[in-house]
């Protein structure tokens, strides 16, 4: 295994490369100035938020973690959070896949946010989400934490990125079928599809034949493996080790939702904090995606 890549300066290593760029004994050896050229590209791409998908449609998937019943209910509410930015900002939303708890609450949920910018203005809300509160769900009025892990990816047609070869997919098919037993299709129409290289998956109930919906999960999975792709490879020119799986637990979570004892949502990674829970559950994230620079306008 090769050693990890030492922590760097970005602007440092872009502004050293161009300058050598600038020397006319740059090109005596090709094979090296091809490479610098290589990761000159990567480097910017990195310093630049990895923007090639930016102004695409933004694919969320939501993942219950630790917190049984109140990790559900935490779900829920974030989903209704989206929503209510979504709305905010007149783009759509479209349910590809979910599975809800008898309380209202989703193990995990599939939506499309529909709109102009959607993934780069949305992508940095990737990560683990933490609740701290009273739980509903405790007759003993005993304060809970759970965790939610929040998956954002562009939503990009399979042609658009590099191919996925089908000896890496393992594809398997299912029934469809709402909450409860309502609506369900005799037809094995729902498509679950698994990158086998990352473990990455998707599972796309939304559409009404089994090719629509194989359809939309590749698009899905292309995008998935994408921003997995990107990310790993942003990690490693920054010097940090490669994740192979993100753990919905304690102590990797990029925000923090507090009702009690105090109320506060505190992002980690830029340490900023709103006072106002309601406000920002309500649909007002902005100023976490500003202070993350992923706007796109």
């Amino acid at each position: 295994m090769s050693a990890p890549f030492a922590p760097i300066d970005l602007a440092a290593r872009i502004a050293e490369i161009e300058a050598a760029m600038q020397q006319p004994t740059f090109w005596n050896d090709p094979r090296a100035a091809q490479a610098m050229i290589k990761e000159l590209g990567e480097l910017k791409d990195v310093a630049s938020g990895k923007g090639k998908f930016d102004r695409s449609d933004a694919v969320f998937t939501i993942v219950a973690g630790a917190g049984g019943d109140d990790a559900e209910d935490f779900a829920r509410m974030l989903y209704e959070m989206y929503q209510r930015y979504v709305d905010g900002r007149s783009w759509s939303i479209l349910t590809l896949d979910s599975n809800e708890n008898d309380h209202g609450g989703y193990r995990n949920l599939t939506f499309q946010v529909s709109g102009k910018g959607a993934y780069g203005t949305l992508r940095s809300e990737s990560g683990v989400h933490r609740l701290v509160r009273i739980s509903p769900f405790n007759a003993n009025d005993k304060r809970q934490t759970s965790f939610v892990l929040v998956e954002v990816s562009p939503y990009v047609e399979e042609s658009a990125v590099r191919p996925l070869p089908e000896d890496e997919l393992d594809i398997s098919f299912a029934r469809s079928g709402g909450a409860g037993g309502q609506n369900v299709n005799k037809r094995e129409t729902a498509v679950r599809i698994t990158h086998k290289p990352t473990g990455i998956s998707v599972h796309v109930s939304s559409e009404r034949s089994q090719q629509h919906n194989r359809e939309r999960a590749l698009a899905l999975l292309s995008g998935k493996v994408f921003a997995f792709e990107e990310a790993q490879r942003a990690r490693e020119l920054q010097g940090l080790s490669v994740e192979k799986t993100l753990k919905i637990e304690w102590g990797s979570q990029i925000r923090s939702y507090v009702l009690h004892p105090y109320q506060m949502v505190k992002d980690h990674r830029t340490n900023t904090e709103v006072r106002d829970v309601d406000r920002v559950l309500g649909g007002d994230i902005q100023v976490f995606l500003d202070a993350a620079g992923t706007t796109v306008s």
